[in-house]
């Protein structure tokens, strides 16, 4: 079976479902893994900012627990968790590079333990299945 499709210019391409070819398949699971990676760095970052951090050091230190997270990714999640209340910001302008470090909230810390006993849930569940 032939699918006609319209790409974002209109143009017609032909794509055939049932002949995934090995690039489909791969932009499909870096699709998904993509997706399935942003339902986890709200929780991520939660549990790494008990001591205030400034964006590009919280990068690092995923990154050297295995976890790559792009910086046009990570800013914007911290201004909508400053911005939820789930954490706090202050501008240190004390050296020659103003840094803007956040930390988690008390509120932040209620959120965190509930997403946490989620995970666990969602986990031990996952594990019964795969």
């Amino acid at each position: 079976m032939i699918f006609i499709c319209r790409d974002e210019k209109g143009a017609r391409e032909r794509t055939d479902p049932g002949q995934g070819s090995r690039m489909g398949r791969e932009n499909v699971v870096s699709s998904l893994t993509m997706e399935m990676r942003r339902g986890t760095i709200v929780l991520l970052v939660l549990c790494c900012l008990d001591e205030p951090s400034y964006g590009y050091n919280l990068v690092e230190s995923l990154a050297k627990k295995g976890i790559a997270v792009e910086a046009n990714t990570l800013y914007p999640l911290l201004r909508r968790l400053a911005s939820q209340g789930l954490l706090e910001n202050r501008w240190d302008t004390s050296t020659a590079k103003p840094r803007k470090y956040y930390v988690i909230t008390e509120e932040g810390r209620q959120v965190r333990k509930a997403l946490r006993e989620q995970w666990k849930a969602m986990s031990e569940a996952m594990q019964e299945v795969i």
